[in-house]
């Protein structure tokens, strides 16, 4: 059952004061002291703080079907798209830009303000001391995804009241990070338990160490190149790990139902559900999973309810499958535009012999009769084109299912990314991989493999013998296939350092992809898709940041066009 439900559209900024405008005051202005009564009128607030992680351009529609659409492991499935935002093609007054830059300080403005009035109710102090944890802790990640897509960004930490004296120059992101640390760091001292919380939208403090664990892995790669931040990394994830309180999914649910169809090779039993699936399954079927997804962005709602807090899982990333107006297939199935698509070299990471069972759940096997609703098979050989299925709207349990959105939830923190992350930081710490390194990623591979994960496998298992180097190269593979289209693989190449040229070479080799036949129409339907090269050809070294969007240059005088990002 969802727990957060977004009670406030945008609640009142900048109750403290207020610039006189023709020395009349407002008469329907609602002071803070009214508003901030109690400790659920405080609880109100905290939710607005909330709200803008499911907003369209930070985890809400467009973000996985479009911004992060496109690298080594995806592309956007739209073949007459000739410029945008998923091609590397854009530039500053680029709505899409504008538009993620302005929800993301949205979002600091509401978390400004509602640190600034967290004193204002009285009420029990170990739950505002939680409250305003939670705050510190969302001002943080909002800044997280501002300098490390932006660079330097002005850091505005008290909230704004008034038009006058809002323009702000950019601040260093060295100085940006130190303050996302500041604020984690002082969330984690105060915030609740994932076990006391028992639910997995609300930030506890294994969220924070998690998340603190990514931040410093970002701060130890490109562009800051901090090394000495793998340590902390290290460190963060450890504490995650010893809590005690998460673990890899291991159970699955053996209705039939929901066994897959059309796998690459029969498993025992044949076409049965696993582990790996029932992580996503769950997020459909709003069943929390506080062991594995250890942080889920709410969805709520299907338009026909009070709720209007919907997502892209399903409908934008997931099959493309539009059934006609009024088919019973868009409830029973659902409707979607399959704007993201695998490429051929995340299918080929997996096992060759299909005994990763992950890759016949991230990529397409089947698609839909639109006559019948009936599973048709995909070309087993197919390995250009398969669409991004890991989220399948077909186990969402809404009803009725809205057209062009879902109420599945996003997993922004999950515990394979945990042990993943401990291994990177571990090796990179000790130069080379520890045993204990060796067996997070074992684990993650066993699960992936449907073994028992704490038995030692001969056909799961990484090679013994690596080094520090073939090692990395493991876990950047790893990621991928773990974690193929959950918005991280663009910002890991970056951090890498091997974004451009990874981007560069793909693009070249989707150049000449062969057409391929899939299902989308019927068993044998020819498509080209070497129109998928362009955003890999498009990118250059520019694409590391995004540019400073215009609107944001036109309302703060203290950023020009000589400010702007290199490139743009």
């Amino acid at each position: 059952m969802k727990k957060i439900y977004i009670l406030l559209g945008l609640i009142t900024m900048g109750m403290s004061s207020c610039e006189s405008f023709l020395d009349e005051q407002p008469i329907d202005k609602v002071a803070k002291e009214q508003f901030y009564t109690d400790e659920a009128g405080l609880m109100k607030g905290l939710t607005g703080v909330y709200d803008i992680l499911g907003a369209t351009k930070v985890y809400g529609t467009d973000f996985l079907g479009q911004i992060e659409a496109s690298s080594d492991e995806s592309y956007r499935n739209r073949s007459a798209e000739t410029s945008g935002f998923p091609l590397n093609l854009y530039n500053f007054t680029d709505g899409q830009v504008s538009a993620m830059w302005t929800q993301l300080y949205d979002g600091v403005q509401r978390a400004n303000a509602f640190i600034a009035d967290v004193n204002v109710p009285k009420m029990d102090e170990t739950k505002r001391q939680q409250m305003l944890g939670e705050a510190l802790f969302l001002r943080g990640y909002y800044y997280f995804m501002l300098v490390s897509r932006w660079g330097d960004v002005p850091l505005r930490l008290t909230p704004t009241t008034s038009p006058v004296g809002i323009d702000m120059a950019r601040t260093p992101k060295a100085e940006v990070y130190a303050q996302i640390l500041k604020d984690m760091k002082e969330a984690e001292t105060k915030v609740a338990t994932s076990t006391s919380i028992g639910y997995s939208s609300r930030v506890s403090k294994t969220i924070v160490q998690g998340i603190l664990a990514r931040v410093c892995l970002y701060m130890a790669g490109n562009p800051l190149n901090d090394t000495s931040k793998y340590a902390e990394a290290l460190e963060w994830t450890k504490k995650v790990i010893n809590s005690g309180e998460h673990g890899l999914n291991v159970t699955f649910d053996t209705d039939p139902k929901f066994n897959s169809f059309n796998q690459t090779i029969a498993t025992v039993p044949v076409n049965s559900n696993n582990a790996y699936r029932q992580i996503f399954i769950n997020l459909a079927q709003n069943k929390y999973d506080l062991k594995e997804n250890m942080w889920e962005i709410e969805f709520k709602g299907n338009r026909t309810d009070s709720y209007n807090e919907l997502g892209g899982l399903g409908s934008q990333v997931g099959f493309q499958f539009q059934p006609a107006v009024g088919s019973p297939f868009r409830n029973s199935i659902g409707y979607g535009y399959g704007f993201a698509r695998a490429t051929h070299r995340l299918f080929n990471s997996y096992d060759a012999t299909g005994k990763d069972l992950r890759r016949d759940w991230n990529l397409s096997t089947y698609n839909f009769n639109g006559t019948t609703g009936a599973r048709q098979a995909m070309v087993k050989t197919i390995v250009y084109g398969r669409e991004a299925t890991k989220w399948k709207r077909e186990y969402e349990i809404t009803n009725p299912k809205d057209q062009n959105q879902s109420s599945i939830n996003f997993a922004a923190l999950r515990y394979a990314d945990i042990l993943l992350m401990f291994a990177e930081a571990e090796n990179k710490v000790l130069h080379g991989p520890s045993a204990a390194a060796y067996e997070a990623v074992n684990q993650v591979r066993r699960r992936g493999y449907g073994l028992p994960i704490n038995t030692p496998s001969l056909v799961a298992d990484l090679p013994v013998g690596l080094n520090e180097a073939t090692f990395q190269q493991w876990i950047e593979d790893e990621r991928m296939r773990e974690l193929c289209f959950e918005g991280l693989r663009r910002m890991d190449l970056i951090r890498w350092g091997k974004y451009v040229q990874t981007m560069n070479a793909i693009g070249n080799e989707m150049a000449s992809a062969p057409t391929v036949f899939n299902a989308l129409t019927g068993p044998l339907a020819a498509q080209n898709v070497q129109y998928a090269k362009i955003a890999g050809q498009s990118t250059a070294q520019k694409h590391l940041l995004y540019p400073i969007p215009s609107v944001e240059m036109l309302s703060n005088k203290l950023i020009t066009p000589a400010d702007q990002n290199p490139g743009w």
